[in-house]
């Protein structure tokens, strides 16, 4: 065996920990962030140390024969631990930080108790693949395997009730990600259990150590896999829940920032469009230039057919967002042809209407949030506001023009 497998498992996790180290350094004593680094740093540590290239390097340099096995069985340990830990800390609660002792010191035992078993046994052929099964039977040495074996089982076990439990409780990313983990410990309950039965069966003299040397591995690559996929689902679930927000926002506001487009490129008052940017960033692009463009207009502004476009669609509607929405489209729409065509505005300042580059009637007030901005860009999108007469002077009567 090359170990292929061991290494791509290893670097995979060991990347996920290089993407969360920067969090890390930057928020040193946040337990929570730390015990998900301990998680994803012990698991690949467990893949590295186990692949049978590093198990006869360790043994190599070291000179002791088999020494890579209680290393890789604490590593192991407390992968566990950590695991456990991460639970601990996700749930919360007022007794987070003794429980977390608890299982900490427990775990620090049976690691002693592994280094002291190695110690007092008695492994002098190298086994880089099948210790467990082939010295299931020396004494001290059969007891170090039991002893890492059975606190793996016992932590995945709780690992995996605890986690799917508490999955049943929550939803979105938090829930995933616990289901996930969940299913990655019952992966490594597999592993172990595996290696027990092969281990028992050795001790009534049979040979099944194909549990150990070919099904323990696949579970415990496929819980590595599913243990960190549900570590980082809830981290990134929010992000792109996020970006996909913003990507609705983006695109929705796209009608508003056609009818802007030609000001926005006449007067320069878009920016240069980022690349390669987030979802978020983009967003904030096209509200800063919508933004931009509004300002500009706002001495266009026709206050008197604001206040008839808004009468009109709220009679007609009773709902005083979508009036208010589309008085709103119609005012930039207007704005945006009195801008662009001087002369049109000169022709209505001569029949009573509104000299150019001055607003018709009080101000506007501030200009729409983005909420409201995104009620504008709908109603651009369904029904693009005709083009709209001058205003009607204050006064003046259309009646008995005959």
């Amino acid at each position: 065996m090359n170990g292929l497998i061991n290494y791509v498992s290893c670097g995979v996790l060991w990347l996920c920990l290089v993407v969360k180290a920067p969090d890390l350094l930057r928020h040193r004593r946040d337990p929570y962030l730390g015990a998900i680094c301990a998680v994803l740093g012990l698991a690949g540590l467990c893949f590295l140390l186990g692949a049978p290239p590093t198990v006869g390097a360790v043994n190599r340099l070291s000179g002791v024969p088999n020494l890579a096995a209680p290393l890789t069985y604490a590593a192991i340990t407390g992968y566990c631990a950590a695991s456990q830990v991460l639970i601990v800390r996700w749930r919360g609660g007022p007794r987070v930080d003794r429980t977390v002792r608890r299982w900490t010191l427990a775990y620090a035992a049976v690691v002693l108790g592994i280094g002291v078993l190695f110690a007092l046994g008695d492994a002098p052929v190298e086994r880089r693949t099948d210790l467990d099964t082939y010295y299931a039977t020396t004494p001290f040495i059969a007891q170090m395997i039991v002893l890492y074996l059975v606190a793996h089982l016992t932590a995945v076990t709780v690992t995996t009730f605890s986690a799917l439990r508490w999955a049943r409780r929550v939803r979105g990313g938090l829930r995933a990600g616990l289901t996930l983990l969940g299913a990655g410990a019952l992966c490594g309950a597999g592993y172990s259990t595996a290696k027990l039965v092969a281990v028992g069966a050795r001790w009534s003299g049979r040979d099944w150590s194909a549990l150990g040397t070919a099904v323990s591995p696949a579970a415990a690559g496929l819980g590595a896999l599913l243990t960190v996929v549900g570590v980082l689902v809830p981290l990134v679930a929010p992000r792109v829940t996020e970006w996909r927000r913003a990507g609705r926002t983006y695109a929705r506001l796209g009608p508003l920032e056609r009818v802007l487009d030609d000001l926005l490129t006449r007067r320069a008052l878009r920016l240069p469009r980022p690349r390669f940017a987030s979802p978020a960033t983009r967003l904030m692009w096209r509200q800063t230039s919508i933004h931009n463009a509004l300002g500009h207009l706002d001495a266009y502004l026709d206050r008197d057919l604001y206040d008839r476009t808004r009468a009109r669609v709220l009679a007609a509607t009773d709902d005083p967002e979508r009036a208010e929405a589309a008085a709103w489209a119609a005012v930039i729409t207007e704005a945006v042809r009195r801008e662009a065509d001087p002369t049109r505005a000169v022709a209505a300042a001569a029949t009573g209407g509104s000299p150019p580059g001055s607003p018709v009637g009080p101000p506007l007030g501030p200009v729409p949030g983005p909420a409201a901005l995104g009620r504008i860009a709908d109603v651009l999108a369904t029904a693009p506001p005709a083009p709209v007469l001058a205003a009607v002077p204050s006064g003046t009567t259309t009646a008995g023009t005959a």
